[in-house]
């Protein structure tokens, strides 16, 4: 299982971002992650469907899509249709409906006849066992390292167990479910974090702060 650094464009400045992507995918990028919030499971709106559509006109990256929205089910398609190559969304907005979700998430396929990888997120203060029933079924688990809604905050230290914790547990089971971080991910830390069991990390400032070329490379040297 290859390690894969996904540059969340949420820290990219926004009046050159056609520039900065094309910057990461020169560093060795190959991922870009698109936080989609709402403004009501989260308290910040960040960008939607609109930038998703425009961005895929400039870039063959797999569009990573982390949505933290409220009944994140009626949307998956939409964002199907706006070039997302894998759709994430968080236990918390719908547990009753969270199979339901990842199973409607793998039945659509992407731009390039693809079926769309299903991940499901928690917070940081939801325990594992919340999303372990569904690992069989997700593609993807993604742990919350900070609280979901703001960039560049400190990474949360206890959540490095549960990545461990998930690690161990999808390897014991036989299965290859990505585990993928997001949140306080720095140069200092990126190295512990791939080390721990996350294979997909998430990084905005790190990345889009200084020269998100030589950034981009560094760090995915750093993850192996």
């Amino acid at each position: 299982m290859s390690n894969i650094l996904a540059p969340s464009i949420l820290a990219a400045d926004f009046k050159i971002l056609g520039d900065q992507i094309k910057a990461v995918a020169d560093g060795g990028a190959t991922y870009l992650h698109f936080d989609v919030m709402d403004g009501m499971f989260v308290p910040s709106i960040s960008f939607g469907m609109p930038v998703m559509t425009s961005i895929r006109g400039c870039t063959d990256l797999f569009f990573d899509t982390h949505l933290m929205i409220e009944k994140p089910d009626r949307y998956v398609e939409e964002f199907a249709k706006c070039g997302a190559d894998g759709i994430t969304f968080h236990i918390e907005a719908d547990p009753a409906n969270a199979l339901q979700t990842i199973r409607h998430i793998k039945s659509l396929k992407n731009r390039n006849g693809e079926p769309l990888r299903a991940g499901v997120s928690i917070k940081p203060a939801t325990p594992i066992a919340a999303v372990l029933p569904l690992a069989a079924e997700a593609d993807m688990i993604l742990v919350m390292t900070v609280e979901p809604g703001f960039g560049g905050q400190k990474l949360i230290p206890e959540t490095i167990d549960k990545v461990r914790a998930l690690r161990a547990f999808v390897t014991a089971e036989g299965l290859d479910t990505d585990i993928e971080v997001d949140g306080g991910i720095t140069e200092g830390n990126i190295a512990d974090i791939a080390g721990a069991g996350a294979n997909v990390i998430v990084a905005g400032s790190a990345v889009f702060r200084g020269d998100a070329k030589a950034n981009t490379a560094r760090l995915t040297e750093l993850i192996g």
